[in-house]
């Protein structure tokens, strides 16, 4: 039989979607905006109408002109009630606890009060992703000889500083504030204990020394996206979890072959020869912690399950500063990148996630129970138990959600569960995000470098994909939105990534033909939809983007935002750059839409910078201060809602 080309797929495919487009008209989806793939878009019409910020690279942070972007607060502020001044350069695990934390990224914003749409005052719920020691304490030359030397004390310190923070925060005269001294500031890092369920709770692979019962763990980690609930409550997603566990290749091989499955550069350990390898040379393994060298738990050869405990969804009651996060083992553990619940009145609630690897896979949890919008008590206990399904993108613009085995070994390795179902390989799917306008769900897919052309298919279009694309998911269509319950779909390529100039490629989502010279966007990460329905997008990697471009230059990473419906379907606009190094995470509005909170997560971080020899001293530019990750709050000039 002769292989089918690229298209060969794209003929059935359009063919298909001409043919079921009058249907779908005719049906319940007309209540709803198109969300269509074919509506073209040949105008400047764009609903966006703030000036373009040009590309750049610099020291500082550059947004839209009309806006102001002022930072909120940075890595070391007080967090909680008594906690000391910072101290640059000094390690101190205990003032770090109580201290907001380092490399900040995803925002989740929570009226008070509960229930209420207050859009001047509320909480932040702020994740710290990972610790870099060496941009953190003075003496390292590097990221390497900083895991490999640092002391106990610095070690703590990173230990302190990840997790989360809560803070609470008022908008007064135009300005916002952190109110200091908050009843419900709380800082949540590796030693917060925490509530396994689910259906792993108590499995064998979750028994620690310190936990014979697999049933209680401490601490979370590598806290990247994450998502709101309607009933008030945050789940903060563990991603790359693994380079936080190390110990003897081989010893670690031999104890744990299950465990280290399926995880690059897990347990990977270091030996003599490695130690003395340069720490650029190409054969370095990328390091980013020394911990197992203070704290046996983060040593695979002496605590083989406890990374198992890890790669979870946790979710966090912020309303109430004594309450036991949970782990919520249903929705699987993988490199969690964001869990966007879906929940509608009497009907079961969908969270989606994203496996944030070259090659994995896209997921949604269905909960068994259904929502109750006016019983909060019954909604807390919703993500317990449900289905968890891997996403099949069928080349003709159809999918299936795959049912996935729920027992509790078959969530720890949910990765090794969706692939035996035979979901579709992804070009490393990050965020997902529903729009509150047209109820469909959008994916991004940051890259994938490794894909060849015979591997390459109608989602994942492109070999060796150096700037990624965003794939819009339209669930079936139901009489007042779309049925995020259903195990079908249709998909669509929103928007190739990468310069105009570059493209040759004859695949869906080219760039649309009126994006200007800095409208163009790679590497999307983060996603966030502002009130009106226009989709936000934050980059990762638009530094090594542009120099690969025809544009030739290093790029800041920022936020484009475009519509998804109408003219300006797909017509990307630049409204905010981070300084150098920097990567733009975690954007979030007000209810209002009249706020919008980012975070610019490890300013500097580039080539041999360190805190001794920063590339920027963004925010402060303070010679006595290193660059510190930080939130950033961004209103418009007068008022007004972002964008328009």
């Amino acid at each position: 039989m002769t292989p089918r080309t690229f298209e060969d797929i794209l003929q059935a495919r359009y063919s298909r979607r001409r043919h079921i487009k009058h249907i779908l008209m005719a049906g319940a989806a007309a209540v709803l905006p198109s969300c269509d793939g074919e509506t073209a878009a040949s105008k400047n019409s764009s609903t966006l109408t703030f000036p373009e910020v040009p590309f750049g690279f610099d020291d500082t942070h550059h947004v839209a002109q009309g806006y102001r972007a002022d930072v909120l607060i940075r890595w070391g502020d007080e967090v909680v009630r008594g906690a000391p001044a910072f101290e640059p350069g000094k390690p101190d695990a205990s003032a770090q606890s109580k201290q907001f934390g380092f490399n900040n990224d995803f925002i989740g914003y929570f009226p008070l009060p509960l229930g209420s749409k207050n859009s001047d005052h509320g909480l932040l719920c702020v994740n710290h992703e990972y610790a870099q020691g060496h941009m953190m304490f003075p003496g390292f030359k590097h990221q390497f000889e900083e895991a490999l030397n640092a002391g106990e004390a610095q070690l703590r310190a990173e230990q302190a500083a990840v997790g989360l923070s809560v803070i609470e925060v008022k908008k007064e005269n135009g300005d916002w504030r952190v109110v200091p001294e908050s009843s419900y500031a709380r800082r949540i890092n590796v030693s917060t204990p925490m509530n396994i369920t689910g259906p792993a709770t108590g499995h064998a692979r979750l028994v620690t020394s310190a936990d014979p019962t697999g049933m209680r763990v401490l601490g979370t980690l590598a806290n990247c996206a994450g998502g709101v609930t309607p009933w008030g409550t945050v789940l903060t997603c563990e991603e790359n979890f693994q380079d936080s566990f190390w110990g003897d290749r081989d010893r670690a091989a031999e104890l744990a072959p299950a465990e280290r499955a399926g995880w690059d550069s897990f347990g990977a350990g270091f030996t003599e020869k490695e130690r003395a390898t340069p720490w650029d040379a190409p054969v370095r393994r990328y390091a980013l912690s020394g911990w197992s060298r203070i704290d046996d738990r983060f040593d695979i050869t002496k605590e083989p399950h406890e990374s198992n405990r890890f790669g979870w969804v946790v979710e966090i009651d912020p309303y109430d500063p004594e309450s036991v996060p949970k782990k919520r083992t249903a929705l699987g553990r993988i490199r969690h990148e964001g869990a966007t619940v879906v929940a509608k009145p009497g009907k079961p609630v969908a969270v989606y996630s994203g496996d944030d690897q070259e090659f994995q896979f896209v997921y949604k949890f269905v909960s068994h129970e259904s929502y109750a919008p006016d019983d909060r008590a019954h909604n807390m206990d919703l993500l317990k138990s449900g289905t968890l399904y891997a996403a099949k993108f069928n080349d003709d613009g159809t999918g299936e959600w795959l049912a996935l085995d729920m027992r509790g070994g078959s969530m720890i390795d949910a990765r090794q569960t969706a692939e035996a179902a035979g979901a579709t390989h992804m070009d490393q799917p990050e965020d997902i995000e529903t729009s509150p306008v047209n109820d469909c769900t959008y994916v991004t897919l940051t890259k994938n470098r490794n894909r060849q052309a015979s591997e390459t298919d109608a989602a994942n279009p492109r070999p060796v994909n150096y700037w990624g694309h965003i794939i819009e998911i339209r669930p079936p269509a139901v009489r007042g939105g779309r049925n995020h319950t259903a195990t079908t779909f249709e998909w669509e390529i929103l928007a190739l990534g990468g310069d105009p100039r570059d493209m040759s490629e004859n695949v869906p989502g080219r760039p649309h033909a009126n994006t200007s010279e800095s409208g163009w966007f790679a590497n999307p990460d983060n996603l966030v939809f502002d009130p009106k329905g226009r989709m936000w997008i934050s980059t990762d990697g638009m530094e090594d983007s542009g120099e690969e471009s025809s544009y030739g230059k290093p790029i800041h990473d920022g936020l484009w935002a475009m519509d998804v419906d109408g003219e300006g379907r797909a017509l990307p606009r630049h409204f905010f750059g981070c300084p150098r190094g920097a990567e733009l995470t975690g954007p979030c509005f007000t209810p209002d839409g009249k706020t919008l909170f980012v975070s610019v997560q490890h300013p500097a971080s580039e080539g041999r910078s360190t805190f001794d020899a920063p590339s920027t001293r963004w925010p402060d530019f303070d010679a006595g201060l290193p660059p510190r990750p930080s939130v950033v709050v961004i209103t418009k000039d007068g008022g007004g809602e972002i964008g328009s």
